[in-house]
């Protein structure tokens, strides 16, 4: 699966990008079709806590993008939230 990270504004760390690899490889997991994720970084308000938004986009050949988008204090928390609100939907999917 090929994963995308686009940091708007200001540079993502090595270590930023291995912790959204892993947490992204995890989803790959819960779903075999999906071939591949988009992740953008963007600080919303540099001047205020909760600044920090990330959002996911899963692509896979046979169904719609799934897509989630969080806002919190720090990447990991916002690329966490993410993944949790995308393991949802992978699951409502298997189910239909």
């Amino acid at each position: 699966m090929e994963t995308k990270i686009k940091a708007i504004h200001f540079d993502a760390t090595e270590k930023l990008e291995q912790f959204i690899n892993k947490k992204v490889e995890k989803l790959a997991k819960h779903n075999e079709e999906i071939s591949g994720a988009e992740v953008n970084l963007r600080v919303v308000k540099p001047e205020s806590a909760m600044n920090k938004e990330a959002s996911i986009r899963l692509s896979a050949p046979q169904r719609d993008d799934l897509y989630a988008s969080k806002v919190a204090d720090t990447f990991e928390e916002a690329i966490d939230q993410c993944v949790d609100a995308l393991k949802r939907q992978l699951e409502k999917g298997k189910d239909r």
